[in-house]
């Protein structure tokens, strides 16, 4: 569990945030969105993003580019790289990504998908996911440590399923990642 915090940092979409200090913690409220929570554990800095969307927009720094995955994980490594981490050191933990919203796209893959492809793609270790199902998630991050906890928001809401098959949802609680 995360304690004894003396600043926190949101983010929203679009946005990161990079730190080495003691007692931050960064947090974000996703729903199909993925936050990157990725840190270095010998430089004690880390970082958390929140994008909207997967894939490669036009690389200007506009608005509308800060909403995608790649502008947003390339701003974060970034920002870590000046702040002495190391690539082959960079930890990193994936949330988000739920199907919180009845459409015949599924935004929230689309963005968990991306999200991995890159860590794979980048060789960065990745070390925890939280991707996926029907409820939000709250996640906050202390960047020096590398903990992360989320807990799920909102109600779980089954997804359509043929002939009306009844099913029993899950009581998900707190998760904490070490």
């Amino acid at each position: 569990m995360i304690t004894g915090t003396t600043q926190k940092i949101p983010i929203v979409q679009g946005d990161f945030a990079v730190s080495d200090a003691e007692g931050v913690v960064i947090s974000t409220v996703l729903g199909s969105c993925v936050a990157a929570c990725i840190f270095d554990p010998v430089a004690r800095v880390g970082g958390m993003n929140h994008f909207l969307l997967p894939g490669n927009p036009d690389r200007d720094g506009s608005d509308q580019s800060r909403r995608y995955g790649v502008f947003l994980m390339e701003k974060l490594l970034n920002g870590l790289f000046e702040r002495g981490a190391l690539r082959s050191r960079l930890q990193v933990k994936l949330f988000g990504g739920a199907r919180v919203l009845d459409a015949r796209s599924d935004a929230g893959a689309k963005n968990a998908e991306f999200a991995t492809n890159f860590v794979t793609n980048e060789g960065l270790t990745l070390v925890s996911t939280s991707l996926g199902g029907l409820q939000g998630r709250r996640v906050e991050f202390a960047p020096v440590s590398g903990k992360a906890r989320q807990k799920f928001i909102g109600m779980a809401v089954p997804e359509p399923e043929p002939k009306k098959i009844k099913r029993e949802l899950e009581s998900v609680g707190d998760v904490d990642f070490f």
